[in-house]
């Protein structure tokens, strides 16, 4: 049964900080988890954007410095993967990690939910299926564009694999990333609660409740103790 706001008899301010900011707001990222996003988002912009001032010709006049361009979108890329391993020396970088990488049964709930278009809370921990869904099409496509990509780089590196067919699921990955990515921009600017909380590491109470509820029921059992 999905929980509501009110519904997990949590205090509006918490009786203790372990959890929780000031004013009552409940933390969400710690520094670590959100310089690795910072860091990951950065590398993304300059990815893609030297990418397209590479691929279309309107851009590349304006720049006309093209072998930069090259540099700058070879080594982004190569050091794309760069904030999330250094963000695994973080616990709670991890902690989340594990989060993603589990659907509970409420996210099938909310998959089911989303997909018909139901309005209302949907069932949520920290992190609801369509976002634990975003950060595992990243961690795959990350790694496939860094391949194909070397292939590029590397002509003859392994010769059974032809440079146009690399090329070819470059591209195409890249294509996919920005929908993707778009999508995820397009979401969060609709959501300024979700924002301040990447910026700031905490949320409201009601937020939490509202949008991730049983993470908002997980953290005010932990304050209650």
């Amino acid at each position: 049964m999905t929980s509501t706001a009110g519904s997990t008899g949590a205090p509006d301010r918490p009786r203790r900080s372990g959890s929780a900011g000031a004013s009552g707001r409940l933390r969400r990222f710690t520094r670590a988890e959100r310089l690795v996003h910072r860091a990951t988002a950065a590398l993304m912009l300059l990815c893609a954007g030297s990418a397209a001032f590479l691929y279309f010709a309107p851009l590349a006049q304006l720049v006309g410095r093209r072998h930069l361009l090259v540099v700058v979108h070879e080594w982004s890329g190569l050091l794309l993967p760069a904030p999330f391993l250094l963000g695994l020396a973080a616990r709670s970088f991890r902690a989340d990690l594990r989060r993603l990488n589990r659907l509970a049964p409420y996210d099938r709930q909310w998959l089911r939910a989303a997909r018909r278009g139901t309005p209302g809370p949907r069932p949520a921990g920290k992190f609801n299926a369509g976002q634990k869904i975003w950060a595992g099409w990243i961690a795959g496509a990350v790694p496939v564009m860094a391949f194909t990509g070397l292939l590029m780089w590397f002509t003859g590196a392994l010769p059974w694999i032809s440079r146009t067919s690399a090329i070819f699921v470059h591209d195409v990955t890249a294509l996919a990333i920005a929908v993707v990515v778009l999508g995820h921009i397009r979401l969060a600017y609709r959501d300024p609660e979700a924002r301040r909380g990447m910026r700031s590491g905490s949320v409201t109470w009601g937020w939490a409740r509202k949008h991730h509820p049983q993470w908002a029921e997980e953290e005010a059992a932990r304050v209650r103790r």
